[in-house]
């Protein structure tokens, strides 16, 4: 049975501690209490927001006027099939209890994706992605409530229509309530690092689960993006723009500025589609945006140049400001329009 609530204060369910209040709340610790504050929400009119681990939202400073559905109903499971494993989780899972459990059973698949905040259903919503694995790779299958008809579907990962961190369900966003998803893994594998980074750390070399899983969140740490109550930039949503996939054209344009300001490389990664993929956090950091910068209760982090972090006692308001100056600067450098990661809870209407 579901529980409601008033007037709830929603910063402290985010990671970065940064807006207003919902009009009505819930926690649903079970599939079935959020089945019903779904028939509730349509029953009364009111608009419905899907609440994960908070970890990629970010409040306005009036709040939501609506229903905020907490998803926190949790379960994990697994079954044989064929030359894999498939592992269910529970979309209130912790999602790095989700990797743990998989690199501990020395399967395959998720252990790139290691020390990322949130639960395991709002992983198929972003495809989230790090270190050389997409969780669109593993994923089978994703259980939903499709919030038109209030019935259980089950899509393919045809269905999900993954991209670069993005997929169906983040393009229509309030049609479905991910209630589980399944992800078909590897037993006994190794881990070939695939990005530069990590394989430096791994020597370059085919390695285990647990020491791959390892040398993430080591790198993870060293750019503040593993929460730690002492850490000075713990309040975040990671990184917070994607990183920008352009036409050829546009990144040669971008060597040539950089060229023009005296910089020798530009990260840059072909696409299968003839597109480029450029590093946001490059960009940032060399068109002038101070790592540690400080606009007031908001800045960049110390560690790493993509996240935007809240000291304390600002607004959404500020750290938005600062997003858009900082958007201005890579625009004004590099010729290049930086997109949002981090969600932005919308108003209803």
């Amino acid at each position: 049975m579901m529980t409601l609530q008033t007037a709830v204060a929603l910063a402290p369910f985010t990671s970065i501690e940064l807006g207003g209040p919902a009009a009505y709340f819930v926690e649903a610790t079970s599939l079935e209490a959020g089945l019903e504050s779904l028939w509730w929400a349509r029953e009364k009119g009111v608009p419905t927001f899907v609440l994960g681990g908070g970890s990629n939202l970010l409040v306005p400073d009036e709040g939501f006027d609506g229903l905020v559905l907490a998803v926190r109903w949790k379960g994990l499971g697994s079954t044989v099939s064929g030359d894999a494993v498939e592992l269910r989780a529970a979309a209130g899972e912790r999602w790095d209890d989700v990797v743990a459990w998989a690199v501990a059973e020395g399967w395959q698949g998720l252990e790139c994706l290691s020390g990322i905040p949130g639960l395991a259903g709002a992983t198929v919503v972003q495809n989230v992605g790090a270190y050389g694995q997409d969780v669109s790779e593993t994923v089978a299958a994703v259980e939903v409530i499709d919030c038109e008809t209030l019935e259980p579907r089950t899509l393919s990962p045809a269905e999900c229509a993954f991209g670069y961190r993005d997929s169906v369900l983040k393009r229509s966003p309030g049609r479905f309530l991910v209630t589980a998803v399944t992800f078909r893994l590897q037993p006994n594998g190794l881990a070939t690092p695939r990005y530069a980074e990590l394989a430096r750390v791994l020597g370059g070399q085919v390695a285990g689960l647990g020491p791959t899983r390892e040398a993430v969140l080591a790198l993870r740490r060293s750019k503040s993006m593993v929460f730690d109550a002492h850490d000075v930039n713990r309040r975040s949503v990671g990184s917070f723009f994607t990183n920008p996939v352009v036409e050829a054209a546009v990144a040669s344009d971008v060597v040539r500025r950089a060229t023009a300001l005296g910089l020798s490389t530009v990260p840059r990664w072909p696409q299968p589609d003839g597109r480029v993929k450029l590093a946001a956090g490059w960009l940032v950091e060399h068109a002038g945006v101070e790592r540690g910068l400080r606009r007031g209760a908001v800045g960049v982090s110390s560690a790493h140049a993509l996240a935007l972090v809240h000291h304390g006692g600002g607004t959404t308001a500020e750290l938005l400001e600062l997003a858009s100056w900082v958007k201005a600067r890579v625009l004004i450098t590099f010729g290049v329009e930086l997109e949002r990661e981090a969600v932005l809870l919308a108003k209803p209407g």
